[in-house]
């Protein structure tokens, strides 16, 4: 099995380009992050030049606080779509492999419309994969796509080849159940998968989900890229990686 860092949670007090470093330095295969925008892209880049590690991912940003995205904000398409430009802009840069578009905390047959018409802007403007990522109730109240069902119709609806489904392991435990049931079922539209122990987001050696059988039948599926580790290590990161060879 093979394991991407995810530097929005890992190795959060260094730079970018010492996280990037640190996670290569640990054995991880790859790395994402959230919001890079603040560290120039060519630093970066020149991180994983000099590691080889691949950026897999990176999000659009979230707008004002509390608003966890964009794209599905009704009067907010300029904003939106800016953000995506923003993001893409800096994906061509590193060479991110997606780009997570973040649909923001409303409702609605409207909200609904928005978000679709983006990501057909965002699907058309790329020959990267955008990704659309549920959220569970319990840490993103509101949020705009909450499930995965709901994000399975968006998909099959728009059925733009780039377009596919960030599997959070640790969502779809907090507010789904049944992990290993929905990931083979969403296989053919799924672009990337993460993982955390549930309920309290941490390593995945502990908690209500057995990584270890997950994991397995993750490698059964044939799923072969990386696995994004978003967890949050509470303490240094480097304390919390015994699960790397122990699952």
């Amino acid at each position: 099995m093979k394991y991407s860092a995810n530097l929005g949670f890992l190795w959060t007090e260094l730079p970018l380009p010492d996280a990037i470093r640190a996670a290569a330095a640990a054995g991880f295969d790859a790395v994402e992050c959230h919001w890079p925008y603040d560290t120039p892209a060519e630093e970066v880049a020149a991180a994983l030049a000099e590691t080889g590690l691949p950026m897999l991912g990176l999000n659009t940003r979230r707008g004002q606080p509390g608003e966890a995205g964009l794209a599905a904000l009704p009067g907010r398409e300029r904003d939106a779509r800016a953000a995506i430009v923003e993001a893409i802009a800096y994906a061509d840069a590193i060479d991110a492999g997606a780009i997570h578009v973040m649909a923001g905390t409303v409702s609605g047959p409207e909200a609904q419309a928005q978000f679709e018409a983006n990501l057909r802007h965002a699907c058309a403007a790329t020959p990267r994969t955008i990704l659309i990522e549920p959220l569970n109730r319990h840490d993103a109240p509101g949020y705009f796509l909450n499930s995965t069902d709901q994000a399975r119709a968006i998909i099959d609806a728009l059925a733009l080849p780039n377009l596919k489904l960030m599997f959070d392991c640790y969502h779809v435990g907090r507010t789904e159940g049944d992990i290993t049931t929905r990931l083979a079922d969403l296989l053919p539209v799924i672009g990337h998968v993460q993982f955390a122990a549930v309920p309290d987001r941490g390593a995945p050696d502990h908690g209500e989900v057995n990584y270890a059988f997950v994991f397995g039948e993750i490698a059964r599926l044939g799923w072969q890229p990386p696995l994004g580790a978003e967890y949050r290590p509470g303490g240094p990161t480097e304390r919390s990686l015994g699960w790397m060879t122990t699952l």
